[in-house]
């Protein structure tokens, strides 16, 4: 059984059909994609049961070295890229409405963020240099390249702190978190690669500059759209791409809201444990993002593949899924109503727990 259990990944393709839909399509068609996310995957989420199982350990180490589950990650770069070129060509139709517009590059943003950033992501914490550079090509559609520097050079360190500018903290504002979070990773990026190349005794004004070697690549891929395909067109592609990144950090916010980890006497932070992210068991999420809902594991152990990732039971749960998590996430008065009391109870039994350990 375990030699199918790839087959529960299927589901991931009607991501991009959905797209497809949506830039071959006209009227509300080009919302196809707008809302099988956020319409009918929530609704999904909410008729089918939790799971919460793991693997037992000799499943673990037959699923985690199948390359099958490898393959379905390679395979979402061409598609990626298909779904690009559909869009440039889509979006430059002399009968399209602002309308049908403005659907298209909702859904291709969609896509940016969903399939691109989040599968860039899972490939970025990988040691081969050919999936590393997958992960820049993914991040590439989205024009998010830095993300690969500030994730895992700083994200994952300072997870849950004052330092991480996408650790989302209490009362914050989801809109002026996209601020803190865009800029300031971007910030750090640029501080990262400065340390890096201190330390090797290299000029950071230089090719050796991973930054400088992204902002020449995303300049000439812009440039490129625009020889390619117009101005107009590469236009939209950069609003498709702010929709993606976007996409990301509201992730982002809903993933690590209010949650902090404790200062040492050494005046250090405490290691980083499943309790410092929110994790959620909904199935049709699980499925649909890689695994990444199962994020308190991913923190725990980063290196661990999405297909081996685990349910903690004393990890905070998020109520809803992740597209449910992103449309609540939107209205402000509602996500305090919900998450601070979630957050409240979840100390309190966790403190709890631990007094009587």
């Amino acid at each position: 059984m375990n030699r199918y259990r790839f087959l529960k990944y299927l589901p991931i393709y009607t991501v991009p059909l959905a797209a497809y839909i949506a830039l071959t399509g006209s009227g509300w068609w080009t919302y196809a994609l707008v809302i099988y996310a956020f319409g009918i995957v929530p609704l999904l989420d909410a008729i089918f049961p939790i799971d919460d199982k793991n693997l037992s350990q000799a499943e673990e180490e037959i699923v985690k070295t199948d390359r099958i589950y490898d393959y379905l990650l390679y395979s979402t770069l061409p598609i990626q890229y298909a779904l690009l070129v559909l869009f440039l060509f889509a979006v430059q139709r002399p009968d399209l409405s602002n309308f049908e517009l403005a659907g298209m590059i909702l859904s291709f943003g969609i896509c940016c963020g969903g399939i691109g950033i989040n599968v860039a992501h899972e490939l970025g914490h990988r040691t081969k240099t050919s999936e590393q550079n997958m992960s820049k090509a993914l991040l590439l559609t989205s024009l998010y390249m830095h993300f690969f520097i500030e994730h895992n050079r700083g994200h994952h360190k300072n997870v849950s702190t004052p330092n991480d500018p996408a650790s989302s903290q209490r009362n914050e504002l989801l809109y002026t978190f996209w601020i803190r979070s865009v800029v300031g990773s971007y910030l750090s990026a640029w501080h990262l690669e400065h340390e890096r190349l201190q330390k090797q005794g290299l000029s950071i004004i230089s090719l050796h500059n991973e930054m400088i070697r992204f902002s020449i690549i995303q300049l000439a891929f812009l440039g490129a759209i625009a020889w390619a395909f117009g101005v107009m067109a590469m236009l939209y592609f950069v609003v498709s791409a702010v929709i993606g990144f976007l996409l990301l950090e509201t992730i982002n916010y809903v993933e690590h809201y209010g949650l902090s980890r404790k200062k040492t006497d050494r005046g250090t932070y405490e290691q980083v444990m499943p309790v410092h992210s929110w994790n959620s068991d909904y199935v049709v999420g699980r499925v649909l993002l890689f695994e990444l809902t199962r994020h308190s594991d991913h923190h725990y152990r980063a290196s661990r593949k999405y297909q081996v990732l685990r349910h903690f039971a004393n990890a905070p749960q998020m109520p809803l899924g992740y597209p449910g998590m992103i449309l609540l996430s939107l209205f402000p008065p509602a996500w305090f109503y919900v998450m601070n009391r979630r957050i409240d109870n979840y100390k309190a039994q966790f403190d709890t727990e631990h007094a009587l350990a």
